[in-house]
Formats: C-alpha cells, sequence, structure tokens
C-alpha cells in the first residue's frame, strides 16, 4: 500500500484531519449546543462564583464556554510553541492533545438530565484539545512536502476532513433519529452513545498520525512555532514593516472570527430562537458538509478570474448579508437557505485568506508568520462567541446577538479594501520602491 516512509507519513498527516473533523461537526457545530440547549431548564443556566449568583440562557452558557476555552488555547501557546520547539515535542504534544480531546469528548456520553455544567467542562476540555493539537498538526505540513506537492498535500487533508467530519455526522444523525432501531429509550441516550462514537472515532482514525508522522521522513525540520510570549511579540514587530500584510491580518482575525462564530453558534440559534427540531438542525449542517467542499472550489475558481481580495470581499458581503437574513428568520425552511449559502462562502474565504497571506510573507519568514498567524487567530476567536453570549446574555435575545456578528465582517471588509496586494507581494519580495 505504502511504496516509501513518506507515504505512511502523508497518509497518516491526512487522517489526522480525518479523524479530528468529527469533532468539528458533531460536538463543535451540531449536536452539542443542541444537546446542551436540552439540558438547561427553562428559566436559565445557574453559575455560582464567589458567592455571587447568577442566571443565563443556553446559548449565553454556550458562547462563554466556546470563547473560554479558546481564551486558554490563546494565552498557552505561544508557551506550548516554544516548549515544542525547545525540546522536540510536537509530536508527542499533538498525541496527548489528541487524546486529551478524544477522551473528554468520549466522557460526554456519562453526562445527563441537569448536567449542563458538566457538559460544558468537559467540551472545554476537548476543545483546548482540538484547538491546540491542531497548532502542532498544522506545523506539520511544511515539514511533509514543498513547493506544489505543499497544495497537494493540504487539499489532501481538506478533503478527508470534509469527508470524515462529513461521515461521522451522518451516523450521529443515523443513530439519533432511529434510536429505537438501535435498542435506546429516547434520542437523549441514542445523542449520548454518538459522543461516545465520536471520541473513538477521534481517537481510533488518529493512530496511523501518531505511528506514521516522524521526524525522519520529513523533507526538511518544521520551522519554528514562536520562541514563547517574546517571541510572539518578536514577531509582531517584524510584521509591521510589511504594512499591507498587517492590515490584512488584522482584517483576517476580523471577519475569520465572524465566521468560526457563526459556525459555533448556528446551532443553537436554530434551537433557542426558531424552535427548530434537532432532525432540521442536523439535516442542515450534513448539507453543509457535503456542499462546502465544492464551495471551496467554486470560490477558487473566482479567486483564479477576480483575484483573492476581491473573491474574500465578495464573500465577506455575503456574510454580512447572512447575519441580517438570520435575524429576520421565522420559518424552518429559512434555516436550509442560511445554510446553504453558508457552505458555499465560508471554506472558500478560509482557504483563499490563506494564501493570500502567504503571497505577502517574505521568503524564509513562511513557518514563523504562519505561527503567528495561527496563534493570533485563537486570540481572535475569543471575541465573536464573548459578544454572541453577552448580547444574549443581557438581552435574552439571539436575534440581535447574530445580527451583530456583522459588525465583524463589516470591520474586514473595510481594512480588506485598504489592502493593496500587489504593493504588498512587491514588498515581501524586496521590490519595494
Amino acid at each position: 500500500m505504502f511504496r516509501t516512509p513518506r507515504d505512511k507519513a502523508w497518509f497518516g498527516w491526512c487522517m489526522y484531519d480525518w479523524a479530528n473533523s468529527a469533532f468539528a461537526t458533531v460536538i463543535l457545530a451540531s449536536v452539542l449546543p443542541v444537546y446542551l440547549a436540552g439540558l438547561v431548564p427553562a428559566q436559565g443556566a445557574t453559575l455560582s462564583l464567589f458567592g455571587l449568583t447568577h442566571t443565563l440562557p443556553a446559548s449565553a452558557l454556550w458562547g462563554y464556554t466556546v470563547s473560554f476555552s479558546m481564551l486558554l488555547v490563546a494565552v498557552s501557546a505561544p508557551w506550548l510553541g516554544a516548549r515544542a520547539d525547545h525540546r522536540g515535542l510536537r509530536r508527542r504534544l499533538l498525541i496527548v492533545f489528541g487524546l486529551i480531546g478524544a477522551v473528554a469528548t468520549s466522557l460526554l456520553c456519562l453526562t445527563g438530565p441537569g448536567d449542563y455544567l458538566l457538559v460544558a467542562g468537559l467540551f472545554v476540555v476537548a476543545n483546548v484539545g482540538f484547538a491546540a493539537g491542531n497548532i502542532f498538526y498544522n506545523a506539520f505540513l511544511p515539514a511533509l512536502a514543498q513547493g506544489p506537492e505543499l497544495d497537494r498535500l493540504s487539499a489532501r487533508g481538506f478533503a478527508l476532513g470534509y469527508l470524515g467530519g462529513g461521515l461521522m455526522l451522518l451516523i450521529a444523525f443515523v443513530l439519533i433519529q432511529g434510536f429505537s432501531w438501535f435498542g435506546f429509550s429516547d434520542r437523549a441516550a441514542a445523542t449520548r452513545a454518538a459522543f461516545l462514537l465520536t471520541g473513538l472515532w477521534w481517537g481510533g482514525f488518529a493512530l496511523p498520525t501518531f505511528f506514521f508522522v516522524r521526524e525522519e521522513v520529513f523533507v526538511h525540520p518544521p520551522g519554528p512555532l514562536l520562541k514563547g510570549l517574546k517571541g510572539y511579540l518578536n514577531t509582531f514587530a517584524q510584521i509591521r514593516r510589511y504594512p499591507d500584510l498587517l492590515i490584512f491580518l488584522v482584517a483576517f482575525l476580523f471577519y475569520n472570527d465572524g465566521i468560526q462564530t457563526v459556525i459555533a453558534v448556528s446551532a443553537i440559534f436554530g434551537r433557542e430562537e426558531l424552535g427548530l427540531s434537532q432532525t432540521t438542525i442536523l439535516g442542515t449542517f450534513l448539507m453543509i458538509q457535503f456542499v462546502a467542499m465544492p464551495g471551496s472550489l467554486l470560490f477558487g475558481r473566482a479567486a483564479e478570474r477576480w483575484g483573492a481580495k476581491r473573491a474574500i470581499m465578495v464573500g465577506l458581503v455575503l456574510f454580512v448579508a447572512v447575519t441580517i437574513y438570520a435575524y429576520s428568520m421565522r420559518e424552518g425552511w429559512e434555516f436550509w437557505v442560511l445554510g446553504f449559502v453558508v457552505a458555499l462562502i465560508f471554506g472558500g474565504c478560509q482557504a483563499i485568506s490563506r494564501s493570500l497571506y502567504a503571497a505577502l510573507i517574505p521568503p524564509g519568514k513562511t513557518a514563523e508568520f504562519f505561527a503567528f498567524y495561527a496563534i493570533s487567530g485563537k486570540f481572535a476567536s475569543i471575541f465573536g462567541p464573548l459578544v454572541f453570549a453577552l448580547i444574549a446574555d443581557l438581552t435574552g435575545s439571539t436575534r440581535l446577538s447574530i445580527l451583530a456578528l456583522a459588525l465583524f465582517f463589516l470591520l474586514g471588509l473595510v481594512l480588506l479594501a485598504l489592502v493593496d496586494v500587489a504593493r504588498g507581494t512587491a514588498a515581501a519580495q524586496g521590490e519595494m520602491p
């Protein structure tokens, strides 16, 4: 099956995307938010801290939980990167965080009525494992391939991620909708079984990654991940020397936070604001999973024809329209329309953004600047869910929360308009007049 150790390494690297995308689709995006909302009493979730008690709606609890988990990753990422570089621990840390995430996901099967705080806590642990593990996983890409092979390997991982995540979501959908066929007493019991299967899927299919991705098969050693907080700040100082790169990075942090938040909160928005059934929500996310790949290819064609910047700007205008449309939705079929539009644009916007960022990076700085890009993305991912949660908490309306996300896309759009791609590319190549 494998002609060379490198073939094994490529297979192993791609399989991690297949493995952990099950968490992204089942836990982060679709099933767990609805399950958590069902555990929260009608009067809201009660939180007690330092003698103070506060009651908040399920949507706010979910938003705060996602935001807190990303804060933990963002704060620890520079330190983890420094230790991984200094002691050669990247592979070990990928294994540790991957297993932590898989185990925490599996343990969600032990929760039950009233356990909404336990569910939130296990999700935080699992999402930290997912996000931190991806930092080390992505760092291996330029070590396994060069030149045109880099894009080929990245595309394979991307494709397997969509397929693996979509297949596990389909399994969860069949299990939950046909719960009686499989001997479960109700949908909640089948949902908990789906959590166990998702954890086993993640941990089991990640084994080829853990065994085959080894230092001896690297094309060249992985680039630096940033040497702690000091290294992070030093890299920022270097990026400031390239104005168009800096403006693009800030624009990306705004609009990517909006994209990630839309994906993370759509299920609970549909459940809490529209009263949609779990069948409708899961069906919509299944459709998103399988439309997203051709949507990404379509956006790639648009970028070739119009240029990357214009293609992204079109996507951001559509995301603004998505938030306005979501604010006004009343019927279940409108949620399907919303999901279809998001599926067409979200993957393409992210993929083209990565390639545009790469074009603005000076030679010899790729690994360092991409590490900064990844870690900055974790910091930025705190704010979208936090804004969503705060507005839902203060007003009791997730409609206003989803509408507020338009601000992230508008800011990203305005900043992106200021980027001169030709000038930025010339500056990166040392051709600035």
